[in-house]
């Protein structure tokens, strides 16, 4: 996909990006604006649910391991509200183990990621996930 087809692809995308690392959120907001998306971002899972409320996320992607609301949490908490459930949500992880992956769908989460990702995982999870709308 070209630069400019691929941000036509994903410009009306709402992404949000929860992880306690800034480096992580910073370079996940970098690779998803540049294709297009709107995303927000938040360092932990108390300030993710007072902000999926205001902007309505097409997908998120959550880190397991924070402080205070971990991942599965956060995942739990997304899935139990009846408005967010259809919400896609990709579980972010620096350890790639069978124990995590199985916990996360568990909990609700459509697919596990493993850090440092790539441009091409995230678009990916994004592609798989979410019914792009077109204007043709």
């Amino acid at each position: 996909m070209t630069n400019s087809a691929e941000e036509n692809y994903f410009s009306h995308l709402k992404v949000m990006v929860i992880d306690d690392s800034k480096t992580i959120r910073r370079t996940a907001e970098t690779l998803l604006k540049k294709a297009g998306c709107s995303v927000v971002t938040a360092e932990d899972g108390f300030e993710a649910l007072s902000k999926i409320v205001d902007y309505e996320p097409d997908i998120i992607f959550v880190d397991i391991m924070m402080p205070r609301l971990d991942g599965y949490q956060t995942c739990a908490l997304i899935k139990n509200n009846q408005k967010f459930r259809p919400t896609p949500v990709v579980m972010l992880s620096s350890k790639d183990g069978l124990f995590d992956k199985a916990r996360g769908k568990i909990v609700g989460s459509e697919q596990y990621l493993t850090k440092p990702f790539t441009k091409k995982e995230l678009l990916g999870a994004i592609g798989q996930h979410v019914e792009v709308q077109r204007e043709d």
